[in-house]
């Protein structure tokens, strides 16, 4: 009797629950519901014949025969990669062009480390033309979706059913003024006297947005960062701004945070791909380095 093949997902669902030990862990690496992993993982059980993990009290475990089964699977998986890189690379183009669309200012951020993931990327895939673009959080989105965009890596206002979201780090922000500024002189001055300044917002900042960081209305609004480092540094206005893209001016004593205690928020960022490319060898790379980056520079923070 000949064998039904079994489906790559199965694999790759058990292969992340083992890495994860257990259903909850490997959620947010799938994109899945613990109860559709259950499925997956008994309809792989189904499909070999035989128990591969149980779950309990004691926590995750593999059975003697899902450690086993678990090497096969992982050699296979790797040679299955392999396989998909040697066929795109026939042509000698390997994936043609790549199109990563990011948030201005993340080249900045260490907790990302953008050069070394964009490094690892060439190295991986070396005749493949990377086009690296910036836009605003709408823009990344709608560009992901009608793929005129591979991926993005940002903070986005809300989720969207058909991406899939990859949380990453949370980016700090706090609200600032620069050395020409009254309030740059002052110790701690109070949210009254704060909010009689005119605020710089961004112009994808909805007014409960602005609300949000402590302010009725703004003074003036921005599309990029780079646009609101030069209206706070005008001495005019106050605004928030990643706290690793102004640790450079704040060390030339140039810009100062304004009581921090009241005014600050982090910025959840994640890569975004669009559902269904999932499988695709860049885009699993480029998952792989920006999640690996990310955490490491929380376990070395």
């Amino acid at each position: 009797m000949k064998h039904k093949r079994v489906n790559i997902r199965l694999l790759e669902v058990f292969v992340s629950v083992v890495r994860h030990q257990g259903y909850s862990g490997a959620q947010q690496d799938l994109n899945l519901t613990t109860s559709a992993i259950s499925n997956y993982m008994s309809e792989l059980e189904e499909h070999v014949g035989f128990i591969l993990c149980r779950r309990g009290r004691s926590g995750f475990m593999l059975t003697e025969k899902g450690q086993k089964y678990l090497q096969y699977v992982e050699t296979f998986l790797e040679e299955y990669d392999q396989l998909e890189k040697a066929s795109l690379a026939l042509d000698g183009n390997e994936v043609g062009a790549f199109n990563l669309a990011i948030l201005d200012a993340t080249v900045m951020d260490k907790t990302l480390n953008l050069p070394e993931i964009l490094r690892a990327f060439h190295d991986e895939f070396p005749g493949t033309q990377l086009n690296l673009l910036t836009r605003g959080p709408h823009e990344l989105v709608q560009g992901v979706l009608d793929e005129r965009f591979d991926a993005a890596i940002g903070t986005f206002p809300s989720k969207v059913s058909n991406l899939i979201d990859i949380p990453l780090y949370k980016e700090q922000h706090w609200l600032y003024c620069s050395h020409q500024h009254p309030l740059f002189n002052e110790h701690l001055p109070s949210i009254e006297e704060v909010k009689k300044f005119g605020v710089v917002s961004r112009s994808y900042w909805k007014s409960a947005d602005l609300r949000k960081r402590g302010f009725g209305y703004s003074t003036a609004t921005v599309d990029t960062m780079e646009a609101q480092l030069a209206l706070i540094l005008s001495g005019r206005y106050v605004g928030y701004l990643p706290e690793n893209y102004a640790e450079l001016y704040m060390q030339k004593n140039l810009l100062k945070p304004i009581t921090p205690s009241e005014f600050g928020f982090q910025a959840p960022f994640s890569l975004v791909f669009k559902r269904g490319r999932a499988r695709e060898l860049p885009i699993k790379k480029l998952r792989e380095l920006a999640k690996e980056h990310a955490q490491k520079s929380y376990r070395n923070a």
